[in-house]
């Protein structure tokens, strides 16, 4: 669960789930408790309705906004041995930017998190010759790495993003050269890339223009896609009939869980709308509530036909 931050500022309690003028508000309403809650009135509708050939499950997970560790992946795991790996799975993260019937994820992108840490010997600096300054090895570091271009995008991806999130020599001196100097950056990176090969990459710049430094890397995911096929088109054709819109087959935005599933059988992602989503008064209207049930039951129907 995302923290609602300072109660005090939502106009309505973040886990009260209140009703206003046909606007659902609350922690999760949008990201993902609404999704859930769609998922299991589709169930129920198609069940009181004679049922769907086929099994249908439910995969909930309370781990997903946290480190992702005991959650979707160790489920994953138990029914690989079970054999019970589904044939397609549609994850309800909220993915339409404006509108019902906007978006689908056919995939996303990696993550690659990144430590540099740039030993140096402190000195004063009037005299520089004593020293050995890590800020300008680090700036060279960082400076190369930005200025190469990881790719040009793909088929179904954007260009590779590399962000430097900060930089921090833990000196507010004017008159000390620090003795260490550390960066953090974030990498996105698309189907022409592994986690793997970009570590290799930031090493290899680092051994360049910082010998010694230190590079600590964290993969949180691979990119993943899931090419348009028959399962994804009874999606797009469900979200056709209930909302008369064509969605776009999209891979931006930020990771998910569908990473995990990506290993086992091909997945898409629909849900609400994410405008709201891990704000203050995060909400979703009753109306788009019962449009995405409407929407996965007519996906259910038609892809288990």
């Amino acid at each position: 669960m995302v923290p609602p931050g300072a109660e005090s500022a939502w106009t309505h309690p973040p886990y009260a789930a209140e009703v206003s003028d046909g606007i659902l508000f609350g922690r999760g309403a949008c990201d993902m408790k609404g999704g859930i809650a769609a998922f299991v009135s589709a169930v129920a509708r198609c069940v009181e309705q004679g049922g769907v050939p086929g099994s249908i499950s439910l995969l909930i997970t309370g781990d997903e906004e946290g480190p992702a560790t005991y959650g979707t992946c160790k489920v994953l795991e138990w029914m690989a041995e079970k054999d019970q790996i589904p044939d397609y799975c549609v994850v309800g993260e909220p993915t339409n930017p404006a509108a019902m019937g906007d978006m689908i994820k056919i995939g996303r992108r990696g993550s690659l998190n990144a430590h540099i840490v740039v030993e140096g010997v402190q000195g004063h600096v009037a005299y520089p010759h004593r020293a050995d300054n890590p800020v300008h090895k680090l700036l060279s570091v960082l400076t190369a790495l930005r200025e190469t271009p990881l790719d040009n995008g793909s088929e179904w991806f954007e260009p590779s993003s590399l962000q430097i999130t900060s930089m921090d020599v833990g000196n507010t001196a004017t008159n000390l050269i620090p003795a260490t100097a550390e960066a953090r950056l974030n990498i996105r990176f698309n189907d022409l890339h592994t986690g793997t090969g970009l570590k290799g990459w930031l090493e290899t710049i680092c051994r360049q223009h910082a010998p010694t430094a230190r590079v600590n890397v964290r993969i949180s995911g691979e990119s993943f896609l899931t090419a348009p096929g028959p399962a994804t088109d009874h999606l797009v054709q469900a979200v056709q009939t209930v909302t008369g819109r064509t969605p776009k087959l999209d891979t931006g935005g930020g990771t998910s869980d569908a990473r995990f599933i990506a290993n086992y059988c091909p997945v898409a992602e629909f849900g609400l709308v994410g405008a709201s989503i891990h704000k203050v008064d995060e909400h979703t209207t009753l109306a788009d509530l019962e449009t995405l049930t409407v929407i996965y039951k007519t996906f259910l129907e038609g892809v288990m036909a």
